[in-house]
């Protein structure tokens, strides 16, 4: 039976629960993803963010509950039809999580190389993606020798490679200058805006997060511009962690107007 993005969700989380060795992680979490939205997801180290999008990617499987995404239940998947699986979704790590042997070039067509992708496209897909990044000419260069935002944007190239129509994010803008941070938002809202992805976003950065409400990517300009006063902006919303459980979810004018105090504190 074929997915449905108009009736189904694209990514959904049934009464997740994982744990390890310190105890349970999350606690029964129930989150559903409509196609073409960006779920934020907010909380304190070590309230579930990550797992939740290593949990979307098949990374890892739940002790209880279901992971669905793209109507297949990939909770219950063998690992064979999990690696098919994982070619639909793009992760952008914390830390770009790109092999210091390889370079550029080898990072970006990793994936295509490992299925057995032809040379001269393997060769053209990855100076695409490159170019998206506005990197191309660093196709040779090995990750040691770029700045911290530049890796970022290698990793977003990287998990666009297959066009895949999800993509997670793990707090992209970590660690980086303003600027940079602001070059990685624009890539963000490029992927969402001109080629419709449904993202899950983890992030410390509220700032970021609210770039994502009161902007788009316009491709016809090829420029980000602010959303319309009292427009509908592509779809985007919030859900804050609090220990392994969900204690908010809702659009920009609910979290801005919440009262919670957990949920303030990411607000100033």
């Amino acid at each position: 039976m074929s997915f449905d993005a108009t009736r189904e969700p694209v990514i959904s989380f049934e009464g997740v629960r994982i744990g390890f060795d310190e105890g349970e992680i999350l606690h029964g979490v129930n989150l559903r993803v409509a196609s073409r939205e960006t779920k934020i997801l907010v909380g304190e180290t070590g309230s579930g963010k990550t797992l939740l999008l290593k949990l979307a990617a098949g990374l890892l499987r739940p002790d209880a509950g279901r992971v669905r995404v793209l109507g297949q239940e990939i909770s219950a998947l063998p690992e064979k039809e999990l690696l098919d699986f994982r070619r639909q979704v793009g992760f952008v790590f914390q830390e770009g999580a790109l092999f210091d042997s390889m370079s550029v070039e080898e990072n970006v067509a990793y994936r295509l190389r490992e299925e057995a992708v032809d040379e001269a496209e393997i060769e053209q897909r990855v100076r695409e993606a490159l170019r998206f990044v506005e990197l191309e000419e660093a196709i040779d260069k090995l990750p040691g020798e770029l700045s911290g935002g530049m890796r970022r944007r290698v990793s977003i190239a990287r998990a666009l490679i297959t066009a895949p129509p999800i993509v997670l994010y793990d707090s992209p803008t970590a660690g980086l200058d303003p600027v940079t941070a602001q070059t990685i938002i624009t890539l963000i809202l490029r992927l969402r805006d001109a080629h419709g992805v449904t993202a899950l976003l983890a992030t410390h950065r509220l700032q970021d997060a609210f770039a994502m409400v009161h902007y788009r990517f316009d491709a016809e300009g090829g420029r980000v511009v602010p959303v319309a006063q009292n427009g509908a902006g592509p779809a985007t919303n919030f859900v804050v962690l609090r220990e392994g459980a969900i204690c908010f979810e809702g659009d920009f004018r609910a979290i801005s107007e919440s009262a919670d105090s957990y949920v303030q504190k990411f607000l100033v």
